[in-house]
């Protein structure tokens, strides 16, 4: 291999090697972890219903960590656009009861 195919991995990637872009509209799997409560599934079901009326919650998968401590609710929802997803993300984490959403 030539010198110039090679990067230096100590500096930034390069603007052409962005991450790859997401097609619009979409089936957007998430996945949504926060403490392990009763009602968390409803709680996040009624978050995202409002960014996506066609939602079917019979997809949810709910996964609780080892000692049961987390859950982690699985779910796909039909995605429009960048700005749906951002202010989703926003909206499940400003509840206070999510932890990371993936």
């Amino acid at each position: 291999m030539s010198d110039d195919k090679l990067r230096d991995l100590r500096q930034p990637a390069a603007a052409t090697e962005s991450a790859p872009k997401i097609t619009f509209p979409c089936d957007y799997p998430i996945k949504v972890v926060g403490d392990a409560a009763e009602d968390f599934t409803a709680s996040v079901c009624q978050v995202v219903l409002r960014h996506d009326a066609s939602f079917d919650a019979s997809s949810i998968e709910v996964v609780e960590s080892r000692n049961a401590r987390f859950q982690s609710v699985r779910l796909t929802l039909r995605a429009t656009g960048e700005a749906q997803l951002k202010a989703l993300f926003e909206e499940l984490k400003a509840t206070g009861r999510v932890h990371m959403v993936v």
